[in-house]
């Protein structure tokens, strides 16, 4: 391609940010950004946020992560779940210590209790750490790389172990009343921010090749059961489903009850397997894939 052909583009381009750029410094002047309707559709956010155009918001959360994805060559991923209120073990040794100056037993209780689930950050850190380096030495189109909702917790730690041995992670996080930031760890390329919590679901599984799903709350459940749903109704192709923490998942959910009900059949049961160490996650995957 010579240079007279790419003119044009870059003209289109120019004229595209010039747009936007004059409605951002409208606003940073302390105008209000009031509805006008000779304002570019595409640089009006009024226009944009209006019930009726919720299709096109639809449309742009999903093509834009989809687009920067592919740039950074993300094709395959680990996708890991879990809660959002595990501390790194160095701060919930911080946090007990604080409680125990202040005498406070609630404040203890919860402290102790953070000690004691600060495993599971430590160990999803070190699952990530296990995917990152093998993937290091395979050929692009062979990579596998993890991807959190980009929060805190066990989140936080997965990412943080693949940038600890230099890999690419993704981070897909969702806009919530309170705000939930993007941890640091997550390759700023790659750290999506998303409205709804659908496309966001659509995401993860567009490119997950295994879940590792740590103990969490209301969104691990969704997002786990979500997954195992497809794959049991052939909506999604079979991937390795990993229940990290046994004890937990089998006083949580008692899927033998499930069985025994009728609910689901006993074939079910091999949609997941329960581990309990980084290795033993990593070898599930390392085996359905011939890794």
């Amino acid at each position: 391609m010579n240079n007279t052909d790419k003119i044009p583009q870059r003209l289109t381009e120019r004229r595209l940010a010039d747009a936007w750029a004059e409605l951002q410094n409208h606003s940073e002047q302390g105008n209000p950004l009031e509805a006008d309707a000779y304002r570019l559709a595409f640089a009006d956010p009024e226009f944009l946020l209006r019930r009726e155009t919720r299709g096109i918001r639809f449309q742009l959360e999903m093509l834009k992560p989809d687009l920067d994805q592919v740039e950074q060559g993300i094709e395959s991923t680990v996708v890991v779940f879990g809660s959002a209120r595990f501390q790194a073990p160095e701060d919930a040794k911080n946090s007990l210590y604080e409680a125990q100056l202040s005498g406070d037993a609630n404040a203890l209780a919860l402290a102790q209790r953070q000690v004691r689930n600060a495993r599971y950050y430590d160990q999803a850190r070190l699952f990530a750490r296990l995917v990152a380096s093998d993937s290091m030495h395979r050929r692009p189109e062979e990579r596998l790389f993890i991807a959190t909702g980009g929060g805190p917790g066990i989140m936080e730690a997965a990412n943080r172990g693949a940038h600890e041995m230099g890999a690419l992670s993704v981070g897909l996080n969702i806009a919530l009343p309170h705000e939930q930031s993007a941890n640091p760890y997550v390759t700023p390329l790659l750290n999506f921010k998303f409205h709804y919590f659908a496309l966001r679901k659509m995401h993860f599984m567009m490119r997950a090749k295994a879940l590792v799903a740590f103990p969490g709350g209301f969104g691990t459940l969704d997002e786990l059961f979500e997954v195992i749903t497809l794959v049991q109704t052939r909506k999604a192709k079979p991937v390795p489903i990993v229940l990290y923490g046994s004890a937990y998942w089998k006083r949580l959910i008692n899927i033998d009850a499930m069985v025994e009900e009728g609910v689901i059949a006993a074939e079910d049961l091999k949609l997941f397997e329960y581990v309990d160490e980084p290795e033993a996650a990593w070898a599930v995957i390392q085996r359905f894939y011939a890794l």
